[in-house]
């Protein structure tokens, strides 16, 4: 009998039976994914077979019956596959298991002892178990001693180690280093806890190698794992919340669980894999005889969080991995397209000055021997002190810069941190000529458009200049992207701050609001301000039930209404006063700010709501920088904000970290929109690395959303956002709408670099519904109809097109295709004709065997009477090239090859790059051309269907930004020709080519998923044989950007 629920069962006989008489709608199956299917039958066999040998037993058959039963079965899969090698793996009739085995020099064998007599642990190498420190089951202590001394490499990840619980193995620890075991460590400085004795003891036992962070606000380590590796296979791990303390590993209710290979090979696999990654990270550094007084130094500094910052000038500051893309984009900016203005978007706190000092730092660098003028100018004298603080840190330059502020004197101006107002002040242009400085920074740029900025802005001409700023729309509506070519050069997006804990979590709840806004007017840009502000402040009754509905949210949604210190962001002054108004009617205290406030009152609104005297204040929603208040604790979003940017802007108000602070509450009204707000960019911008629509997050209940993070829509709320989402982008109508009212909306011409960029759409969110721009426009009435040959085919190749990122082919194909007729094709250079091959079977799906084919020759000329959508297709590529954000180059594989690094291809494309013009044939995850002397591997990384499979994750990934764990194809044994190939590639002149993809699929916008290009790789070693686990090295280091998507390891 089935009963109703979740199941996760392969179909049999029986159970097909039982489901054929249920109803489609009551069911839920899915086909077995084939890259698991090895994986999930054999654990339904697993339960078939135990089945099976206890009916045998239950029968009165002994076990020489049930060693008869397996050996069929062994001898059935034999007879199957034809591989000789099964015919060794029938059950003898002894009926036995091996226990333990010993070297033939053993030296226990000179004392008297036998194998009989080694000491093993109490519970199964093979079967995994859980401890909880119950009466009956063994101490952990003595367990881990047992597996010490049984084990051949062990690795311990601990966040701290103390030598009150070191002690109980450390006599087991010693023999078993001695006797030629390896010990790898991994610890840290968290809370002041570890104690430097017990490091100090470790270090000096043989064959053990430690690793320590310092920098706990990075790591944030608490995993707790032992592992104890076996050349046996038998492989076991305890994983769970002791660390190495007597208290942790002797009492306590800690709970453990032992892994054991035999049992959980994915989780073995993982944890190994996940240890290594951590061991070749960079904040995990070595531990040696010299760093006693540093770890010392570290551990005290933790427990008493000491401000010393005498250290500072010693250390390496490096970028964390999220400073890191915004350093490679400042630098695809200056390099590929030449800017040398740019700026740089990130939320108050998280660290945009280190960027801009590392940014400084690479500068000097690029430039040896030059004096490298620095102007950095802010606003505020606590901001340039901090500033300057920061550049010294990360030169490593105690004596680096000088400040002219409030009462600072500089002695010399070449690195100069400069207030705005005494810029001013002191007329400093006239001191200096325009292109003395070679680097300039303004921090907080959205001053910038103030008159104050002006003089410096046009006077001088750096070599760059740098904007740094957390908001980029203004109060007075003037846009500061106009210094910098209207471009943001780089942004930290919020979940990814939220992830790293630089910003506070949030929990959003979406409110079913009673205000209906589908028929109110729409203007450029958004709604009728002053519409808006009528109906949710002086429509009577409809406004009193809006406001009731606002103040029973909040004491349905927070915890305690008094210790709430919210900001409520309104439509207008008189929308604030009346909100404040009402508040104040209901008890609960709170004012209203506006742009008239003057900053008395400001601050002591902001003192007020601090200490608690109030609990809300409602404001304007133009930029309120009189209110950055890091303890508030909730907002209420009181209107449909239009802008994303105002709208992160106003989140980022409540997201600043502060004491006590748990987490943001969120309060966002949804009531029916107009169908030209858009939900999708909002949604989108809250989301981590999502690869699914936002109306699947929607229905999944959210899954993407930044650690520690909760979004949650009420039931008409969601219906609200999944309507208009569907009928404005999820169909074709929807983006028709969009584009015919896309001057009036915006006031920009309809082309469409512009509608992408406005409405933040992937081009594949048009070219996916089998519809190309040109059609869109005519559609919308637009544009003027056409009629084109190629129509139908340029239409499906132009999603193929929208992810091509190579600068040096987008670069051909917009030299090559305004000229087609006049082009003599045979006369190309070998590389140009290899990318017009790329280009070729991109478009027409087939190679072209010679560039002389009639058939070649009149699809290439039929592009040119297809004006229009050779027009589109110039635009594409052209919106692509603006789009890059990294910096390629040429991969030396032996001969002039147009694939470059870091870019992305199709596996058409990249095949066709290397001569091989029959890419369908290609199959398989590997290609090895003889002619070239190269093999090329295809990596999926994910390679079940669904987002997360542990049995296939742990196969290929990078351990670090230079070393790439693979797996080769199961039949592949060391000893093969193909084997011996990947081991000795350098010696028998070959290469070896890494093309990696997330996804088999496109998930959003379908299609097969195209390949990132890592370039050359060489052999460091491997394990195994059929399959080989081999780990190689990168020629060059994966960039920030992917290492998020090919390291399946990286936490936060």
């Amino acid at each position: 009998m089935l009963h109703p629920g979740l199941y996760e069962q392969v179909i049999n006989n029986a159970l097909n039976r039982e489901l054929s008489e249920v109803p489609e709608t009551r069911k839920s199956t899915a086909p077995i994914d084939t890259a698991e299917a090895s994986k999930v039958l054999a654990q339904y066999l697993t339960e078939v077979v135990q089945k099976g040998l206890d009916n045998v037993q239950d029968n009165g058959g002994g076990i020489e019956a049930q060693i008869a039963l397996a050996n069929q079965i062994v001898s059935t899969i034999q007879t199957t596959t034809k591989e000789p090698d099964f015919a060794a793996l029938g059950v003898d009739q002894r009926a036995e298991q091996l226990l333990a085995l010993l070297r033939e020099n053993d030296p226990r064998l000179a004392t008297g002892k036998a194998a009989k007599d080694i000491e093993r642990p109490e519970t199964s190498l093979a079967q995994s178990s859980l401890f909880t420190g119950a009466i009956h089951e063994p101490q952990m202590y003595t367990e881990l001693k047992k597996e010490i001394v049984s084990a051949d490499h062990i690795d311990m990840l601990v966040s701290f180690i103390k030598w009150s619980g070191l002690r109980l193995l450390m006599d087991e620890l010693r023999q078993f280093t001695q006797n030629g075991g390896e010990l790898r460590i991994i610890t840290t400085s968290y809370m002041g806890a570890t104690d430097v004795k017990a490091i100090e003891e470790l270090r000096q036992l043989p064959n053990t190698k430690i690793k320590v962070s310092y920098d706990t606000k990075r790591t944030r380590l608490h995993a707790k794992t032992y592992v104890f590796y076996r050349d046996t296979g038998f492989t076991t791990a305890y994983v769970g919340s002791s660390n190495l303390s007597n208290a942790a590993i002797s009492s306590g209710l800690e709970w453990n669980v032992k892994v054991t290979r035999k049992d959980l090979p994915e989780t073995i696999d993982k944890i190994a894999a996940t240890f290594e990654s951590y061991w070749n990270a960079g904040e995990f550094e070595y531990y040696n005889e010299g760093q006693r007084e540093r770890l010392a130094r570290a551990l005290k500094a933790e427990k008493y969080s000491e401000t010393d910052h005498s250290g500072i000038y010693t250390l390496d500051i490096l970028p964390y991995s999220y400073q890191q893309e915004i350093l490679d984009k400042l630098e695809a900016e200056r390099t590929v397209r030449g800017h040398n203005r740019n700026l740089v978007v990130a939320a108050t706190g998280t660290g945009k000055t280190v960027i801009s000092a590392l940014d400084y730092k690479r500068f000097c660098k690029q430039h040896p021997g030059k004096p490298c003028r620095l102007l950095f100018v802010a606003h505020r004298e606590e901001i340039l002190k901090q500033s300057l603080y920061t550049f010294r840190a990360v030169l490593k330059d105690a004596n680096f810069g000088e400040l002219l502020v409030g009462n600072y004197k500089a002695d010399s101006i070449e690195h100069l941190f400069i207030s705005i107002q005494t810029f001013n002040s002191q007329d400093f242009t006239a001191k200096t000529v325009a292109d003395f400085y070679d680097y300039i920074v303004v921090d907080e740029f959205h001053h910038a458009a103030a008159p104050t900025y002006q003089k410096l802005l046009e006077y001088y001409q750096p070599h760059i200049l740098l904007g740094l700023t957390a908001t980029p729309e203004r109060m007075d509506g003037k846009s500061i992207l106009d210094y910098f070519g209207g471009r943001v050069a780089a942004e930290i997006r919020l979940p990814e701050a939220i992830d790293r804990k630089l910003l506070c979590p949030f929990q959003y709840f979406g409110v079913t609001d009673t205000a209906d806004l589908s028929s109110l007017k729409w203007r450029t840009g958004g709604y009728d301000k002053a519409e808006l502000s009528n109906l949710y402040t002086f429509s009577g009754m409809v406004a009193q039930r809006r406001a009731d509905l606002v103040v029973n949210s909040i004491l349905k949604y927070v915890t305690d209404i008094d210790e709430v210190k919210g900001l409520g962001f309104c439509v207008s002054i008189e929308h604030a006063r009346f909100m404040a108004d009402y508040f104040n009617t209901h008890a609960i205290p709170s004012i209203a700010l506006t742009g008239d406030s003057s900053d008395e009152e400001r601050n002591t609104a902001k003192q007020q709501l601090v200490s608690g005297e109030i609990r809300f204040i409602f404001v304007v929603d133009i930029y309120n920088e009189g209110v950055d208040i890091p303890e508030v604790n909730t907002v209420l979003f009181l209107r449909p904000t239009e802008s994303l940017t105002v709208f992160l802007q106003q989140l980022g108000r409540g997201l600043r970290l502060a004491e006590n602070k748990e987490c943001l509450t969120v309060l966002d009204f949804i009531g029916q929109a107009n169908k030209k707000y858009n939900f999708e960019e909002k949604f989108t911008a809250l989301l981590s690395n999502t690869t699914h629509s936002v109306s699947r997050e929607i229905k999944e209940g959210f899954v993407s959303a930044p650690k520690g993070c909760y979004i949650q829509l009420e039931k008409i709320a969601a219906k609200y956002v999944l309507d208009n989402i569907s009928s404005s982008y999820d169909r074709t109508s929807g983006l028709v709408a969009r584009a015919a009212s896309f001057t009036e909306d915006t006031g920009l011409p309809l082309t469409l670099g512009d509608f992408l960029d406005y409405y933040h759409l992937d081009p594949r969110a048009i070219y996916s519904k089998k519809v190309c721009f040109s059609r869109l426009c005519v559609r919308a009435g637009a544009a003027s109809d056409f009629a084109e040959p190629l129509e139908e085919t340029m239409t499906k190749a132009l999603a193929r097109f929208a992810v091509v990122d190579s600068r040096r082919w987008i670069r051909f194909l917009l030299e090559l295709l305004p000229k087609l007729d006049n082009t003599d094709f045979a006369a190309l250079s070998p590389v140009e004709k290899r990318m017009l091959q790329m280009f070729y079977v991109t478009l027409w799906g087939k190679t072209a065997e010679s560039w002389e084919d009639k058939e070649v020759l009149d699809n290439l000329y039929a592009l040119s009477d297809s004006p229009v959508l050779l027009g589109e297709l110039q635009a594409l590529l052209q919106y692509q090239y603006d789009r890059i954000d990294f910096i390629d180059e040429p991969v030396d594989v032996g001969f002039d090859c147009p694939l470059d690094l870091h870019c992305t291809y199709t596996r058409d494309q990249l095949l066709v790059a290397l001569d091989f013009l029959k890419p369908a044939t290609v199959r398989e995850g590997v290609k090895w051309l003889p002619e070239k002397q190269l093999d090329v591997f295809f990596v999926t990384l994910n390679k079940a269907d669904k987002d997360y499979s542990p049995t296939t994750m742990y196969k290929d990934y990078s351990i670090n930004e230079s070393l790439f764990h693979w797996q080769s194809q199961s039949t592949t044994a060391e000893n093969s020709a193909t084997g011996q190939r990947y081991i000795h590639h350098r010696e028998k002149g070959s290469r070896v080519l890494l093309f990696v993809r997330e996804f088999k699929a496109e998930a959003r916008f379908g299609g097969a998923g195209a390949y990132t290009y890592l370039g050359t790789v060489n052999y460091v070693k491997h394990e195994g044989s059929r399959p080989m686990n081999i780990t190689w090295r990168l020629n060059r280091p994966i960039p920030a950007k992917f290492l998020k998507k090919t390291n399946k390891l990286v936490v936060g």
